[in-house]
């Protein structure tokens, strides 16, 4: 099972011609681990995961396979998801023999299968898989919207942990009210109407600032899920976090605060982060 209440969303590092860099990208996860992250997301949900082809993935799966302290302590999850469902496929059993702690499983942009075909797939690549799974549901960026009911056949297999982005605030109270388990989790997607979210049921997180305040971040989430009060100056604090994260586009912005750690993020693959030029 995934038993982190927050992970981080981490982008991934290429170098000056949009070439995966690696290196870059398990730099910046062993900077949040020394900072005492214990979960990350890789390859998930920073709207990178379709730029990238089934080889550059595997590359970064065999990368993270090398990091014997990294993936021997952390919770390291995998985003997988493909226009093509063979390519999802392949993936999937390339994880199964591997120390992953678990997948990520979004759904085909553009395409829109019908949620029956969605049914089909998300099943082929958790079998393939083996691993605990949270599901992904982004009808924003990919068209294609998981039902309630789809979504509460899914939740009645053992290794479905949760949803991420499980959608409007009545639809997931619809499905908490449905589905009786203690171990089926509803993570937020990033900070945005955070506190909105765990009000409305939201319980796990799947952190975008926290790739630059990871500590403070997930202290601000534990305080919400205990309905503790944020004293001023931690909302202070969290406030000018979301500034520098979110006025503008996130993924730019964390890569930039990143390399000026002297990690080497690099830069976003065009047309994202090409009005810098």
């Amino acid at each position: 099972m995934l038993t982190e209440k927050v992970h981080i969303a981490v982008p991934t590092a290429f170098f000056e011609d949009e070439s995966l860099n690696i290196e870059g990208t398990i730099s910046h996860i062993r900077d949040l681990y020394k900072q005492g992250v214990k979960s990350v997301l890789v390859s998930g949900t920073t709207g990178e995961q379709h730029s990238l082809h089934l080889q550059e993935k595997i590359k970064i799966i065999n990368g993270l396979e090398l990091e014997e302290e990294l993936i021997s302590n952390m919770e390291i999850i995998f985003g997988v998801a493909s226009i093509r469902q063979k390519e999802a496929e392949e993936l999937a059993e390339k994880i199964r023999h591997t120390k992953i702690s678990g997948i990520m499983l979004g759904y085909p942009p553009y395409v829109i299968p019908t949620q029956e075909e969605a049914f089909v797939y998300t099943k082929r690549i958790m079998d393939l898989s083996n691993k605990p799974t949270i599901l992904y549901n982004n009808p924003k960026r990919t068209g294609f919207d998981l039902s309630e009911k789809i979504i509460i056949q899914l939740s009645k297999i053992d290794s479905v942990v949760g949803i991420k982005d499980a959608g409007n605030k009545e639809k997931v109270e619809r499905i908490k009210n449905v589905i009786h388990r203690n171990d089926f989790y509803f993570y937020a997607g990033g900070e945005v109407d955070l506190e909105k979210k765990v009000l409305h049921g939201y319980d796990r997180l799947s952190s975008i600032a926290g790739n630059v305040s990871p500590t403070e971040i997930s202290q601000w989430f534990q305080k919400m899920l205990m309905n503790q009060k944020v004293s001023k100056q931690e909302s202070e604090k969290i406030e000018d976090i979301m500034n520098q994260v979110y006025q503008g586009n996130a993924i730019v912005n964390l890569k930039k605060i990143i390399n000026q750690k002297g990690i080497l993020m690099g830069i976003c693959r065009s047309p994202i982060g090409n009005i810098l030029d």
